[in-house]
C-alpha cells in the first residue's frame, strides 16, 4: 500500500488545466504523472460529484442530485473504509465534505477544526467561503500533513470555481487562477512525493463562458486527471478500460490498501 494525498481543484475544465497548468505538464511530459481526461458523471455539480469521487457510485445511484443535499453521504465513502481499516484521515476541504463525510449540518464551532479520530475524516481543517485563498488552503494541508502524517489526506481548493463563476470559465480572471494552482501544486507536490505519497489531482467539473457548470457541453463535463507516482501502473492495468470518473474512488482504493 501507499500513502495518498488527494487533490481536488474544483470546477477546472480539462482543456484550461492543459493551456494554462505547466507544472502539470512537465512532470507528464518527463513521466512521472500519467495525465488522462474524465467525462464527469451527472448531474454536473459539485456536492453530488464529490460523492461520486468518494464512492465511486453516480449520483443517480446515491440519490444526490442537487447542491441542497445537506446529509451525510447513503454509502460509505473512501474516507469511512480508511478509518474502518485503521488508516490516519485528513482533509483540508470545504464544509461540504464535512458533510458528506462526517455529520451534518456543518457547524463551524464545531467541525470547522476536527480532531476526531472515530470519524470518518478525523482531523480536518474545513473552511466555508468560496473564496477562502488557495493559498492558505494548501498551507492548511501541509500543516495537517506535518502534524497528523495522514494515509490519506484530501486537498480541496474552491478558487479556479469561484473565479468561474464570478466572470467566466474563459476569463483571465479563471485562467489566472488555474495558473496560480500550479504554481502551488509546483511547490507542494516534490515535497509530498519526497515524503512517499501517491498524489492524484482532479476535478469535479468544469466551466463554461456563462459562469455556470450545469450545462451539458464540453467545458463543463471534460475534466483532468494526474495520477503522479509509479504506484498507479499496477491499479490502471488491472482497470483494463480508459478511467472514468466513478472509477478514481476504487483507483484510490487499490493505492491504500483496501478492500474493493
Amino acid at each position: 500500500m501507499s500513502r495518498l494525498i488527494f487533490i481536488l481543484l474544483d470546477g477546472l475544465r480539462a482543456a484550461a488545466a492543459d493551456r494554462h497548468m505547466g507544472f502539470m505538464a512537465a512532470l507528464t511530459e518527463h513521466g512521472d504523472a500519467q495525465r488522462l481526461t474524465l467525462d464527469c458523471a451527472l448531474p454536473p455539480l459539485s456536492r453530488p460529484l464529490y460523492a461520486t469521487l468518494l464512492t465511486g457510485r453516480t449520483p443517480a445511484e446515491l440519490g444526490i442530485f442537487h447542491n441542497g443535499d445537506v446529509r451525510p453521504c447513503p454509502v460509505p465513502t473512501l474516507f469511512h473504509q480508511a478509518r474502518d481499516a485503521g488508516l490516519v484521515t485528513a482533509a483540508a476541504a470545504y464544509c461540504w465534505f464535512s458533510e458528506l463525510c462526517n455529520r451534518a449540518p456543518f457547524e463551524a464551532g464545531r467541525d470547522r477544526l476536527t480532531l476526531d479520530p472515530s470519524l470518518p475524516i478525523g482531523r480536518g481543517l474545513f473552511y466555508r467561503r468560496d473564496d477562502y485563498p488557495d493559498e492558505e488552503l494548501f498551507a492548511d494541508a501541509e500543516a495537517l500533513r506535518r502534524r497528523c502524517s495522514p494515509d490519506l489526506l484530501l486537498v480541496h481548493s474552491m478558487n479556479i470555481d469561484n473565479a468561474g463563476h464570478l466572470s467566466g470559465g474563459h476569463s483571465a480572471a479563471y485562467r489566472q487562477a488555474v495558473r496560480e494552482a500550479d504554481g502551488l501544486l509546483s511547490r507542494l507536490l516534490p515535497l509530498w512525493r519526497a515524503a512517499g505519497y501517491a498524489l492524484c489531482v482532479t476535478a469535479d467539473h468544469g466551466m463554461h463562458a456563462d459562469g455556470q457548470h450545469d450545462d451539458l457541453v464540453e467545458d463543463v463535463r471534460r475534466v483532468p486527471l494526474w495520477l503522479v507516482g509509479d504506484a498507479w501502473r499496477t491499479p490502471l492495468d488491472a482497470l483494463g478500460h480508459p478511467p472514468r470518473q466513478t472509477d478514481v474512488a476504487g483507483l484510490c482504493r487499490k493505492v491504500l490498501g483496501l478492500e474493493a
